[in-house]
């Protein structure tokens, strides 16, 4: 995993994301504009908060780890600006899976 530098480092349970690329063939070899492509929902780990405080203000610790590739909802988070790309800086709980 190559180290890309940022500025941004997350708060609470917030969990920077660098969207991986899809495929931009279709199986049968139809190349795909972008606009017809959906939003990626898999993505590499950046950085992540130290973790939210529960009603009572323990710390409940991030499940999450930098360099994970991990399977995100659809349509969670916020696009943030990171050089020239958008990555999306997302909820914990926002997180589906880990992928291996």
């Amino acid at each position: 995993m190559s180290k890309q530098k940022h500025n941004i480092d997350p708060l609470f349970d917030y969990v920077l994301i660098k969207p991986l690329e899809q495929t931009q063939t279709t199986p049968s070899g139809i190349v795909l504009p972008d606009s017809a492509k959906e939003k990626p929902q898999v993505g590499q780990v950046m950085a992540v908060g130290p973790g939210a405080t529960n009603d009572d203000g323990k710390l409940l610790p991030m499940k999450i780890k930098v360099g994970q590739k991990v399977l995100y909802k659809k349509w969670g988070g916020n696009e943030v600006k990171v050089g020239s790309e958008e990555w999306l800086l997302i909820e914990q709980k926002d997180v589906m899976a880990v992928v291996q």
